[in-house]
């Protein structure tokens, strides 16, 4: 186990302190802004994307909060900067100077004109940027006026673009990617061949987050009305990892690449790693907590490096890459059940109504003996289920209940009927007591076969 693991890294050439960069959005507006971030541990930012000042709406954001948390789900209707030009190079410029160690990207979007496009890459990096971001993904706003997603979603479009940059710029050149396309790697791919240096992903997807059913007004509210928005946040996650994934499995798309979408914690981060990432961004996570967070997650990396024995980023990087693969090539003859354990039971019996109700109708409340009857069918269980009552289960008053070592009387202990059990997991995702049920492998005696060798034509 190495004693000092490091979070030092390069991506597409350019020295990072951490792989921890502020993604273009608010919360790298501006240079103080920026300089505070740097303080407190950020290793980059990417510049809120810089072009001819806009003018915002009021108000811009909404979010969707799910089970007492806040802001699961961001959705915000801001444009670019509002803010002229000079004075963020001019800020960027100073950024530079005092924190020289720091990775500085100048998000870029400008009208799709080669001239103007050679202008704006020129004057970034005079100002001192370490590489140029193209904002090929924003879906509000811009793009109704051809710049933003109404280029990431046309290939050619993005191809061209991205080829007049590279014929002016001197620093590395990273497309970011809209997530609203068919097949985001077609994009990865257009940009590849223009000869950019690397890839960010995701930019937000198109969402409404809600209606206000007092008023019929859509959220965010601008005077009673509202447009379709970027959404970001935890809950987009799952989305940003896949396409991350198929970007870079793919060799006719990947290049370095700088993961974002709903990174909030180490844990997210490190799994955007495994998935080939060089660098993550974060935006939703600081607008909540702020730019503290960065510490914990740093920590929490370097610490999780050690136990597993990684000196640097590039010892995991992409690990887990290999590992997803296309549905046809999983093993058809893998099975696993569930096991309930009796002793953290509480007798919830969630996981009876899930399977019942939204699976597989493999678990049963017939563990009236400790040796329980296997013999009734599913119509008779569900017959003697109706005729009782649920109670909370009261140890001490629960004298008929059958002798058990477990709090919870082995009669509101569901069990598993494991011959009939497909292992589909919900039972387990739906417990509320951690490690209560367990999904453990059980031996088929069959060789593995995937979907793909069954089907096989034979030579």
């Amino acid at each position: 186990m190495p004693n000092n693991p490091t979070l030092e890294t390069t991506f597409c050439g350019i020295k990072c302190l951490n792989p921890f960069w502020l993604a273009s959005a608010p919360p790298a507006n501006c240079g103080e802004q920026v300089m505070r971030a740097f303080d407190a541990g950020w290793g980059g930012a990417v510049w809120k994307t810089i072009g001819e000042p806009i003018t915002n709406v009021s108000s811009r954001y909404s979010s969707i909060d799910w089970d007492g948390r806040r802001m699961m789900g961001l959705n915000n209707i801001e444009l670019i900067s509002d803010r002229p030009i000079d004075v963020n190079l001019a800020e960027i410029a100073e950024v530079k100077r005092r924190y020289p160690s720091n990775v500085v990207i100048a998000s870029l979007m400008v009208e799709s004109r080669r001239e103007t496009w050679h202008d704006i890459v020129q004057r970034a990096e005079d100002a001192g940027a370490d590489g140029l971001e193209l904002n090929f993904g924003c879906p509000h706003g811009m793009s109704e006026r051809g710049m933003g997603s109404a280029v990431g979603q046309v290939p050619e479009y993005a191809e061209r673009i991205t080829g007049w940059v590279k014929e002016r710029a001197r620093t590395p050149v990273i497309v970011k990617l809209t997530p609203n396309i068919t097949d985001i790697r077609a994009t990865a791919r257009a940009a590849k061949r223009a000869g950019a240096d690397a890839l960010s992903a995701i930019n937000t997807i198109n969402s409404i987050t809600g209606i206000d059913l007092d008023t019929l007004e859509p959220n965010p509210n601008v005077g009673g009305l509202s447009s379709h928005g970027g959404y970001c946040g935890p809950a987009v996650k799952p989305i940003a990892l896949n396409m991350v994934h198929q970007v870079m499995s793919d060799p006719l798309s990947a290049l370095p690449l700088s993961g974002i979408g709903g990174i909030g914690n180490w844990r997210d981060a490190v799994e955007f790693l495994l998935l080939g990432s060089s660098s993550v961004q974060v935006c939703t996570a600081v607008m909540h907590y702020g730019y503290r967070i960065v510490e914990d997650m740093a920590d929490g990396m370097l610490q999780w490096m050690a136990e597993k024995g990684y000196s640097t980023i590039d010892d995991f990087r992409g690990l887990s890459l290999p590992k997803v693969r296309e549905w046809k090539d999983l093993d058809l003859n893998y099975k696993i059940v569930a096991r309930i354990h009796e002793d953290l039971c509480i007798g919830c019996q969630l996981c009876y109504t899930a399977c019942w109700d939204g699976a597989h109708q493999c678990i049963h409340l017939d563990r009236t003996l400790p040796a329980p009857d296997i013999t009734r069918t599913p119509a008779q269980v569900t017959a003697e289920s109706s005729r009782r009552i649920a109670m909370t289960p009261i140890p001490k008053l629960d004298l008929t209940a059958t002798a058990s070592n477990t709090v919870t009387p082995l009669e509101r202990i569901p069990r598993v009927d494991e011959h009939h059990c497909v292992g589909c997991n919900l039972c387990s995702l739906v417990c509320p007591v951690d490690n209560c049920i367990t999904m453990e492998r059980v031996d088929t005696g069959l060789a593995p076969e995937t979907w793909a060798e069954r089907t096989a034509t034979p030579v």
